[in-house]
């Protein structure tokens, strides 16, 4: 204590000037000290001393004995060997990050295809060379359990900082990395990794390649063949290492030119890192993902380097369905011996994957229509008919969303039914497919009600759920209690039933197989349904030669324990894996050409509406629904029967009854094109699911909401429960439900919910903003609508684009019995809403409104930042809100006490120590202020520190200069020689056609705003400028949407000044004199 008062009493001889300088020093002391240790330790990029690899004979064995030959990393440069930690599940979140050079890559593009097929997620981010790393950790916990580098490259060339950040975090969090290396015609043919004992031989031709058993990141791999022949390409890099980290993955050996030579040495073209050179376990692959084999290898590295977190099951279920049964014309159709090979096959099949059986679908109608001997074909499919499973297409093959009456679609249903029972052909599976997937999606009710009535069908597939392509997002879904599973093709098409014909050439149809498309498909999808054709069965019989050879492939290369299951268990065992799957999401048809072709032409994509009223409940969507219904050109919803004007399709049960129940609450469109739908369903707001369901349906409609101060919000909510005669808001005080904790009633806490979670304005709104463009989307001030409702309807009009305005200033009058505007009838009276609507009710009591007031607070402020960068003003309340929690920040503000000169010298020092960087920055002249206004203080031009007053703006200058080809924001003091900050509306858009327009200068002013804030200027003092001169004397166009834009954004606007130059004597025109007048 003795010390510390001798420390207190020489601080206070010393003025404040003197005290900054020592920081100062002590900081710049600390950077040195600091850079010293840093570039002490730096390792570098060295080459190899060797050219190439040892001569080796076979094996896995060659490959270690070459590492033998391999020259040492220099001792220095080699860190104690570690341990790596396993990956730690528990405290990462199952995302992994991708770094890719460009969006548009190739390679990203296929190791995102990859991770998509496997229904892994994921977030891409162009790689920092040395800009910033992105956020890894959230409250301490991990945000990705993986990271993949699309060039490792980038990943070794990190800068120290960003490199030291992720390396860190691996080791910490037990996070693997997977590399790629891209070789070119720049890269050193030999040379050492930075910072690894790993050399790397590149721009080889490689062949013959084989996996390594003892790698211990194989899992769906199997090690036990070779890959004959070539592999793409002459551009592949090869690994070799003396250091026990480094483990071979995939080998291959060189290609060689002297035939009958001695085989060419192994190489290993994918390695392991097991983390035991610095705790980091990687995989670092030679060439891109052309190579099938790498793609095999990378699903089971992410597997390995997750701890199995990111996995697929070993267990694949395979059908193969045969459509067009009976079908096909003269000549494509099965003959005898066909039929003989199509059983002869199954049996085959049946060693390999349990209980195999091909799946027929059929179409009574053509039985017999081809030549004598198919059908003799025919009669003995049919006489094998217990051979096989059986399901039903259209008794003519004709597509269902043709029938429009239920009626006649069930009469094609039973007589194709009665030629089963005629024939003795199974109808029990449950099981079937529409002609070219007609009716099954988009939704055509009568089809699944024709089902179920005739068929009793349960499950049903379909290639067009959500989309054709690409088919790695094809999912499955339930509806009216038919389950819709996703189907798959394989290559193979009514026309290909030649093999060498095959489009293309044959070798296409075998690189589908071996290693392709169609090996991808099973690799990928636990459950797989495969469409062929009856046409593939005759002839070259493509549909056996691609199934027996698939299958064979699959064991030789894999672990995948194949098997199948007749429908209905198939659909059973897909929910089970994916049970998120089962609510479908309803799509626009006209989006989507062959949706639009399988889609009735009885209707019409017109008939959705193109606004919605999204909430939230009790801000005053219910009278905006009734003024908008006065416009000519708007026509609302029919209303329900159960929730009266609201549909409320997109929140609940209703959006399973489908497209078709939600249309119907719509009038069929006019002829007009004036015609405008809209809807309003408050809950839409806060539902978690809405905004996602109404952008997959309505991805064009214009969105509204409506916000009030959210405790206003929620005490209405209580009294509108009150006057229902809710029991559980009859026995609470307000106040009691808005406090509630956790170990309260449920019925209690489920009305606190409805009261408070609504609120969180700025949740809900970015959940809106994911889905739909900001320029889609209205945010209406619900106090200005009470007060001002004809203003606001100007506005919404505009929003909406309707060329026929309606002046809402003559057909809206207030109403002083009911306390709010209504609609002005003839004869001056007035249509208002029902009794429900405009209760009077107690105020709030104080101790709530300070309750909710801080409850929101920073959810408030959250609304303010995301309404900036939509663009759109602050609501009044809001403002309101935003200044109450400034003015109780100013009151609790100190004075520049002597104890506030101690915390500020105590941060300062933490800083210098913890990061040297952020030392330096807080004596730079723009970080100054930011740092020390959060002490409450202002700089001024004197050097020294004042406290701000309560009210008083903190004043800078404001330089716009407005051309025709840019808008410039530049920010200073006062004296115009500190430089706070500048943008340029160029810096804000791509397009150089878009440098000079309102929107660009609008976001670089709001930028502008929000960093004055941070350094604590409230106020600003605008120049304005043209380029002058001999040229334009006009501003730009940016320079009047930078001033608004500054002043929405909260900006006081002082002082405004044009100093556009103006042309004198001295100034000439370009090739012209001085002197000549202008």
């Amino acid at each position: 204590m003795l010390v510390c008062g001798r420390v207190r009493r020489l601080y206070r001889q010393l003025t404040l000037q003197t005290s900054l300088l020592l920081l100062f020093l002590f900081c710049m002391v600390s950077v040195l000290i600091s850079a010293y240790f840093l570039y002490g330790v730096k390792r570098e990029l060295e080459p190899a001393s060797v050219g190439g690899v040892e001569s080796v004979d076979d094996g896995t064995a060659e490959w270690e004995d070459s590492q033998a030959a391999t020259p040492s990393a220099p001792s220095a440069r080699i860190l104690p060997a570690r341990t790596a930690k396993p990956a730690d599940t528990s405290r990462t979140d199952p995302v992994v990050l991708v770094f890719v050079e460009s969006l548009y890559s190739q390679l990203g593009q296929d190791i995102v295809a990859i991770l998509e097929s496997g229904r892994f997620r994921y977030q891409i981010e162009i790689a920092p060379g040395k800009g910033d790393m992105p956020t890894l950790t959230d409250k301490n916990r991990g945000r990705f359990t993986l990271v993949i580098y699309e060039n490792v490259l980038k990943y070794v060339n990190l800068d120290a900082w960003n490199r030291e950040l992720l390396d860190k975090y691996c080791v910490e969090y037990g996070v693997g990395i997977i590399g790629f290396f891209k070789a070119n015609e720049n890269s050193l043919q030999s040379a050492q990794l930075k910072g690894f004992p790993l050399f790397l031989h590149s721009n080889l031709g490689l062949r013959d390649c084989s996996v390594n058993p003892k790698s211990p990141l194989l899992l769906i791999t199997k090690a036990r063949e070779v890959e004959r022949g070539p592999l793409p390409g002459d551009d592949w890099t090869v690994f070799q290492s003396n250091h026990s980290t480094y483990e071979p993955v995939l080998l291959a050996r060189g290609r060689t030119t002297e035939a009958g030579g001695p085989p060419a040495p192994l190489h290993a073209a994918v390695v392991q890192d097991l983390g035991l050179h610095d705790g980091i376990q990687r995989v670092l692959f030679g060439n891109n993902l052309n190579f099938w084999l790498h793609k095999l290898v990378l699903v089971d590295a992410v597997s390995f380097l997750t701890g199995k977190r990111l996995s697929l099951a070993l267990e694949r279920y395979i059908l193969v369905d045969i459509d067009d049964i009976f079908v096909g014309k003269e000549g494509t159709r099965m003959k005898v011996s066909d039929v003989k090979a199509l059983l002869e096959t199954q049996y085959e099949l049946r060693t390999h994957v349990p209980n195999f059986t091909f799946n027929l679908g059929f179409s009574g109608k053509f039985f017999h229509a081809g030549t004598d001997e198919e059908d003799l074909g025919d009669d003995l499919l049919l006489s094998y008919s217990k051979e096989f499973w059986w399901f039903p297409h259209m008794w003519s093959h004709m597509q269902p969303h043709l029938f429009h009456n239920q009626s006649v679609l069930a009469e094609q249903m039973l007589l194709n039914r009665k030629f089963a029972e005629e024939h003795g052909i199974p109808t029990n599976m449950g099981y079937a497919v529409a002609p070219h997937h007609s009716g099954v999606y988009p939704i055509h009710m009568q089809l699944y009600e024709a089902w179920k009535k005739v068929w009793g069908i349960k499950v049903t597939s379909t290639e067009e759920y959500p989309h054709l392509k690409p088919a790695r997002f094809r999912r499955g879904f339930i509806h009216s209690g038919i389950s819709v599973l996703p189907r798959q093709t394989c290559g193979l098409f009514t026309h290909t039933i030649f093999y060498n014909e095959y489009p293309g050439s044959p070798k296409e149809l075998d690189k589908l197989i071996n290693g392709g498309e169609l090996f991808l498909t099973v690799l990928l999808n636990p459950i797989s349904i495969f469409m062929t054709h009856l046409s593939n069965y005759g002839n070259d019989r493509l549909g056996l030669y691609t199934f027996k050879n698939l299958v064979k492939f699959v064991q030789m290369w894999t672990n995948l324990k194949l098997q199948t299951l007749p429908p209905v268990q198939l659909a059973q065992k897909y929910f089970q894996i994916f049970p998120e799957e089962r609510d479908p999401i309803w799509q626009d048809p006209c989006e989507d050409k062959r949706h639009k072709d399988i889609w009735s032409k009885e209707k019409t994509c017109d008939r959705f509406p193109k606004l919605l009223i999204i909430g939230p409940q009790k801000t005053g969507t219910t009278a905006l629904y009734l003024f908008l219904g006065m416009h000519p050109d708007l026509t609302s919803n029919y209303p329900s029967k159960e929730t009266f004007e609201e549909i409320q399709f997109f929140n609940g049960r209703n959006y399973h009854k489908g497209i078709d129940w939600y249309m119907e609450f719509f009038p069929l469109p006019s002829n007009t094109s004036s015609d405008f739908y809209f809807e309003k369903s408050a809950n839409y707001f806060d539902s978690e699911v809405a905004a996602r369901r109404a952008a997959a349906l309505l991805p064009k409609a214009k969105i509204i909401t409506i916000l009030i101060n959210p405790a206003d919000r929620a005490y209405s909510w209580y009294q509108h429960q009150r006057a229902h005669d809710d029991p559980v808001a009859q026995k609470y005080t307000f106040h009691d439900v808005i406090t509630a904790g956790h170990d309260v009633p449920i019925k209690l806490k489920v009305l606190q919910n409805r009261c408070l979670l609504p609120g969180l304005y700025a949740t809900h709104l970015q959940r809106w903003l994911s889905h739909y463009h900001p320029s889609q989307i209205l945010v209406l001030d619900g106090q200005m609508l009470r007060t001002e409702p004809s203003a606001v309807m100007d506005k919404i009009q505009k929003f909406l684009g309707l060329t026929n305005t309606l002046n809402y200033h003559k057909i809206l009058a207030f109403d002083p019995k009911k306390g709010f505007w209504c609609q002005l009838l003839d004869g001056g009276k007035t249509k208002c809403l029902g009794k429900s609507k405009g209760r009077k009710y107690p105020d709030m009591d104080v101790d709530s409104r300070r309750f909710l007031r801080e409850h929101y607070r920073e959810h408030n402020i959250e609304l303010s930042k995301l309404l900036y960068k939509m663009g759109q003003p602050l609501p009044s309340w809001l403002r309101e809100e935003l200044l109450h929690s400034s003015s109780k920040q100013l009151n609790e503000a100190q004075q520049p006490t002597e104890a506030t000169i101690w915390r500020l010298l105590f941060y300062t020092v933490l800083v210098s120590f913890d990061r040297f960087r952020l030392s330096i920055l807080i004596f730079q002249p723009g970080s100054a202020p930011s740092f020390l206004s959060c002490f409450g203080f202002e700089r001024r031009h004197t050097e020294q520190w004042h406290h701000v007053a309560e009210g008083e703006n903190v004043f800078g200058v404001c330089h716009i200069f407005a051309s025709f080809n840019d808008t410039f924001v530049h920010v200073t003091d006062l004296s115009g020689k500190e430089t706070i900050c500048r943008v340029t509306g160029g810096m804000k858009v791509k397009a150089d056609r878009d440098e000079s327009s309102p929107y660009a200068a609008m976001l670089a002013a709001q930028d502008v705003a929000q960093r004055c804030k941070e350094l604590g200027i409230t106020a600003l003092h605008i120049k304005l400028r043209a380029t002058g001169g001999n040229r334009t004397k006009t501003p730009g166009p940016g320079a009047q949407s930078a001033l608004r834009a500054l002043a929405r954004s909260g900006m006081k606007i002082g002082r405004i000044e044009d100093v556009t130059p103006i042309p004198s004597d001295s100034t000439r025109r370009k090739g012209g004199r001085r002197g000549r007048r202008l």
